[in-house]
């Protein structure tokens, strides 16, 4: 069974199909009874843009529920950190390997990061759609 994550928001607009809902994304100590005297607690306001053929029916202001799985934030962690190190340590290893010029391997490995995040950004729309909340109103 698929584990999921939940997050309590506010609508703050509506716009054709797409919906911008803010969230409070708090740490882990933002419940405890001594936050008010400790510094290490705190929360960030983040807006989140949820596509949904629905989005006539939700109103600016109202309360709803944001669901995701947690296999798609690992997913998205992987995308984001752990494939760009892979390909990093690669292409050093391997710049390394051919040349042995430790500047140029530098170089090349950097330059593949600059295309790894040019081929995501022109996958937005595939990722986005991949990557997306769906959104449910709270009764």
């Amino acid at each position: 069974m698929a584990q999921i994550i939940i997050h309590r928001g506010t609508v703050k607009s509506v716009k054709g199909k797409h919906i911008c809902v803010q969230i409070t994304q708090a740490s882990a100590c933002s419940s405890c009874v001594a936050k008010k005297m400790c510094n290490s607690s705190e929360s960030k306001e983040k807006l989140v843009d949820i596509v949904s053929s629905e989005a006539f029916s939700y109103r600016v202001g109202e309360e709803v529920l944001l669901t995701g799985s947690v296999e798609m934030g690992l997913t998205a962690v992987f995308w984001a950190y752990g494939a760009p190190l892979l390909l990093l340590m690669a292409v050093l290893l391997a710049t390394l390997q051919v040349t042995t010029d430790e500047p140029l391997a530098a170089l090349m490995a950097l330059a593949s990061l600059a295309g790894y995040y040019g081929v995501l950004y022109l996958n937005k729309n595939r990722l986005t759609r991949k990557f997306s909340f769906t959104i449910k109103h709270i009764k």
